[in-house]
Formats: C-alpha cells, structure tokens, sequence
C-alpha cells in the first residue's frame, strides 16, 4: 500500500491529473514494477515515467489506470566467461491504483500490458 496525500489534496482542482502522475512517478521504487516485465530480467526504476489513463469515482475511492514506461535490464549469467552484455530496454506495463479518499492510502496492482 503507498500513500498519494498530494494526491488526495488536489482531488477536486484542476491539476489533480498532473499532481497524480508526478507523485506516482516519485514513488517508482513502490510501484509493482518488476512484474509488469515483457523483456528484460530486473526492472530499473531511474526515469520511471507514468501517464494517467483514467480516473474514475466509485463508492468511497477512487480508481486510476495508468501506464508506465520505464527500463529494465537483461543479465546475462555473470560467469566470467559470459559473451552476454549487460543489455538494458525499454518495458511499457499498466497499472491500477485503488485510492481511498478519505486516508490517501492506495493499493497499486498490475492490470495488463501494452
């Protein structure tokens, strides 16, 4: 669970939208990166950028669909005698934050791939 209290705060002003995105993306190391992977073997969270695909309201939270775009490394076996060179490449997955209006407290859960 991560906390999004900026977040929370700008919910009903115009800048919500852009007040989500920076903070979901400064919280990149929280985020279920790793199992959101189509290519590489470890995810990086340096650059991690998010982009909101959706808000919708429901009950008492909120829910946020968003994409992020980010890197991910291919090791190789790390034997001294690997040709494989440590390769890095772009991984592109969706997520879905289930937020709580009333504590800021969100659940962030991988929803599919792109």
């Amino acid at each position: 669970m991560i906390s999004l209290p900026l977040s929370l705060a700008a919910r009903h002003t115009a800048g919500f939208r852009e007040v989500l995105q920076q903070e979901l993306q400064s919280l990149a190391g929280e985020l279920p990166l790793q199992q959101g992977l189509s290519q590489g073997s470890v995810a990086v969270t340096d650059d991690v950028q998010v982009m909101i695909l959706a808000v919708e309201e429901g009950g008492d939270g909120l829910v946020v669909r968003f994409g992020v775009f980010y890197s991910a490394v291919i090791a190789g076996c790390s034997c001294a005698d690997d040709p494989t060179p440590l390769d890095v490449v772009s991984e592109y997955c969706e997520m879905q934050a289930l937020i709580d209006v009333d504590s800021g407290q969100a659940v962030v859960s991988l929803s599919g791939a792109g």
